[in-house]
């Protein structure tokens, strides 16, 4: 199957021959479906709670966390290509001499393009976008209509204008304020001081594109100084890049191994699930996870946030409860607390308790207790569904058997099988990415988190290459396979909370207008 030079590519790039050959093994013999067994719904698998409740929470965050090693992790690595995808395909098909914009929008049925061209001096970039366009084109002013839409979308995106679609997301202007545009990096930044800093100091880790490292380590020392004045924070900021071990080969839909036009073999990012070695490399009390593109203007930011405390101080109350416990497994608990304990995994922490937990005998008990106990834990806020059913939160049985509260990606389900999609149907919540984790034992050591990964949660996926359809292998998702074997607790948080900007037309919402 692969050749010398396979061979050496393959050991260049730091993965096994046998990792390889498991990753092609996977993609011929296809993915595993998750088997739902019922969606998880409030008092079903989501906690909920009333604006009292969530007071008292973030106090107790509040009065916790200048004792905490707090770190916010944000994947950044993506590209903006995918948000202009649309006006690729305009400059594409668009002419500009015989065309207008709208009748081009009906005769390929895109509202995106009207909304684009409608919208066009809200964008935090339009004076900048304004400015290079009459730069490059010192007739501007004298253009048709139709020839000036054409050269503002080509401003946009060519390399010799702002070559945005380059960038990555974490670096355009996403908001205007009256002191210029903002970033969603240096959003994030500013986010941090709400909720993820400490003793006066914010600790943030991006994981980026090593193409777009330095211009990201440019963007921080560009506006370090004035968010610290601003802020009264310190910040200290770190990234990494997505591992090339981690990426995997792709298939043809001949299932042979896919090749470049030199003859080497395709290997291809993994998803977001070839982040866990970037996560498992830090150590800090308490991480919380958001995804680069979900953050809005700071005023809103400031409610938003509050739903952040609320989700580290339900991980924080049952971590300490955990550790307690844990403490009494070691200390020779009596039969009374082990039922006690047992009742706090099933309750607090969602765990199935093996139907042969009352016959074990007591070390039985000690044994399973602990190990159950002694995992990693997540609080994710899962936002009400209202609009498609799709990936989420479900009760999930595993190979073995157990019953298990997870995360789980569309891709995961067989939409196939009746059963699964009535589950799905039935779905009232979804995944925001939205979360907390405790990634240390109660002896303060860390998790090594490579341990609590669920293999078979991995994706295959369908991309195009050059024009050509290949089969993709996704690792299990940080959020879902990845963590599969943590302990999950789930709780609602609005959908305000979720903001993510899909297309540049997303930033034409409220959220992202000052």
């Amino acid at each position: 199957m692969f050749t010398e030079k396979d061979l050496d590519q393959i050991k260049n790039k730091g993965i096994s021959l046998e990792q390889v050959e498991a990753q092609v093994s996977r993609i011929k013999n296809g993915m595993s479906y998750s088997n739902l067994i019922s969606a998880a719904t409030i008092g079903h698998g989501i906690e909920k709670y009333n604006d009292n409740d969530m007071q008292k929470l973030i106090e107790s965050y509040h009065a916790k966390q200048d004792s905490l090693d707090i770190l916010k992790f944000v994947p950044a690595s993506g590209a903006a290509t995918r948000m202009f995808k649309f006006l690729f395909q305009f400059l594409n098909k668009f002419n500009p001499e015989t065309d207008t914009v709208e009748a081009y929008a009906e005769a390929n049925n895109d509202k995106l393009i009207k909304t684009f061209f409608s919208g066009l001096e809200s964008f935090p970039f339009y004076e900048k976008v304004m400015t290079k366009v009459k730069a490059l084109n010192p007739n501007f002013d004298a253009l048709s209509e139709s020839e000036a839409s054409y050269k503002i979308v080509e401003t946009v995106l060519s390399e010799e204008g702002l070559n945005y679609s380059f960038l990555p997301k974490g670096l355009l202007p996403f908001h205007k304020y009256e002191t210029g545009a903002k970033t969603p990096f240096q959003e994030h930044l500013m986010e941090s001081k709400i909720y993820a800093s400490s003793n006066g100091k914010a600790n943030l880790h991006f994981t980026v594109s090593e193409k777009h490292h330095d211009y990201f380590k440019a963007e921080f020392e560009a506006v370090k100084a004035a968010l610290e004045a601003e802020t009264g924070i310190s910040f200290n900021v770190t990234y990494s890049y997505q591992n090339q071990a981690t990426e995997t080969l792709a298939l043809t839909t001949k299932n042979e191994i896919f090749r470049k036009e030199d003859g080497s073999i395709l290997f291809r990012p993994a998803g977001h699930g070839a982040l866990l070695e970037n996560l498992n490399e830090l150590d800090s009390d308490i991480i919380f996870i958001k995804n680069i593109d979900n953050i809005v203007v700071l005023e809103m930011n400031k409610d938003i946030s509050n739903y952040k405390k609320v989700l580290a101080a339900v991980l924080l109350e049952a971590q300490e409860q955990a550790f307690t416990y844990l403490n009494d497994l070691d200390a020779d608990a009596d039969e009374a607390k082990l039922l006690e304990i047992a009742a706090f995994i099933k309750s607090k922490l969602n765990v199935v308790l093996n139907d042969d937990f009352d016959d074990f005998s007591k070390a039985e008990k000690v044994t399973y207790l602990k190990e159950r106990l002694n995992r990693p834990i997540r609080v994710c806020g899962m936002v009400k569904n209202e609009g498609e059913p799709g990936g989420g939160p479900f009760w999930v049985k595993d190979k073995d058997g157990n019953t298990s509260l997870q995360v789980v990606e569309f891709a995961q389900i067989d939409e196939k099988n009746s059963q699964q999609n009535d589950i799905v149907q039935n779905a009232t919540h979804f995944n925001p990415t939205d979360l907390v984790c405790g990634v240390k034992n109660y002896k303060g050591e860390k998790f090594d988190l490579m341990q609590y990964v669920d293999p078979e949660a991995a994706f295959i996926t369908m991309k195009t290459q050059n024009g050509i359809d290949i089969q993709a292998l996704e690792l299990p998702g940080l959020w879902n396979g990845s963590m599969a074997y943590w302990n999950s607790i789930f709780v609602e948080v609005p959908v305000e909370t979720f903001n993510p900007v899909k297309t540049v037309n997303d930033l034409l919402k409220p959220v992202h207008q000052v």
